[in-house]
């Protein structure tokens, strides 16, 4: 009996001191994804609100940074809360779930022959999925960005309160088909390459050279998602601008969007040269800074 006690003392003390250790681990990668995306948010939203303005309006990037600057300096940040606290929040799950669900689906598929590129691409996509939960803070941002709005909605808590008192939380997630198609499909893309381009880059010998590689594979990855799916945003960008009303299908808005601009391709992709540059610079920005942060944590 003493024995056996001795090692139920052991083993619980295993388990008490490993456990926190565990935990640690299991959250640093949501504490560095929103690390990163708070980071990134604070440098490049500027960019983000003339990307945006192209994307409503199919005007050239002169004549939103015109539009801007005829709101002023004090309206340039107007909108930074909803996005802060979005992509904050979703770049914490984007690489905490997908570390998680890895995990749990890894463990799952052992002995069952599932490679393992298709386990991880199916936790990627739930990851990205469960994103879409946040499409309120989205729209929100979408509403404040937009300066025909500027009179009706004055921050980000009003815009919530009258969304949610006038139309309900339906009207909170108008947008969300086209951010499911695109959340899902990029996340998977974005852990899956990841690896096979970092490993075409030349192999790093300092900090400062692993920081380089991860800006530059980060950089790379997201502009080319953004192009890849930028005509999924200019839809979700037109529905959210809508307050009240029927919810039009993706599908619909995407052609009223391609009338309105004489059915040109290259104008249902006005913004994307910028929108390429801010990509490469925001996941540059991300990547390298979720990367660092792992290895100081």
């Amino acid at each position: 009996k003493y024995f056996l006690s001795k090692i139920h003392f052991k083993n619980y003390m295993y388990i008490s001191l490993s456990e926190p250790h565990l935990l640690g681990n299991h959250g640093k990668h949501y504490v560095c994804g929103s690390i990163a995306a708070f980071t990134n948010i604070v440098v490049t939203f500027p960019i983000q609100k003339v990307l945006f303005r192209q994307q409503l309006h199919g005007v050239s990037a002169t004549e939103a940074v015109r539009q801007l600057q005829r709101d002023g300096l004090r309206n340039l940040y107007r909108g930074l809360l909803p996005p802060l606290l979005q992509k904050s929040t979703t770049v914490a799950i984007m690489f905490g779930l997908y570390e998680d669900f890895s995990r749990v689906l890894l463990d799952r598929a052992v002995g069952t022959g599932v490679p393992e590129l298709v386990t991880r691409s199916f936790a990627a996509a739930l990851a990205g999925t469960t994103e879409a939960l946040l499409t309120p803070f989205e729209r929100v941002q979408t509403l404040l960005q937009d300066h025909r709005h500027y009179g009706r909605f004055n921050n980000t808590a009003h815009t919530f309160r009258t969304l949610l008192s006038e139309y309900g939380v339906r009207e909170c997630y108008r947008g969300l088909v086209p951010i499911l198609l695109r959340n899902g499909p990029s996340n998977v893309f974005f852990f899956g390459l990841r690896g096979p381009i970092k490993e075409q880059l030349p192999e790093a010998t300092s900090r400062a050279g692993h920081l380089v590689i991860d800006f530059v594979c980060g950089g790379l990855l997201g502009a080319g998602l953004g192009i890849m799916f930028y005509p999924l945003n200019v839809v979700k960008s037109r529905a959210q601008s809508q307050v009240g009303g029927a919810f039009q299908p993706c599908r619909k808005v995407l052609l009223t969007v391609w009338r309105e601009r004489g059915g040109s391709v290259a104008m249902l992709f006005r913004g994307a040269h910028l929108n390429y540059h801010r990509s490469l610079l925001s996941w540059g920005i991300i990547n390298a800074t979720y990367e660092l942060l792992l290895k100081i944590i």
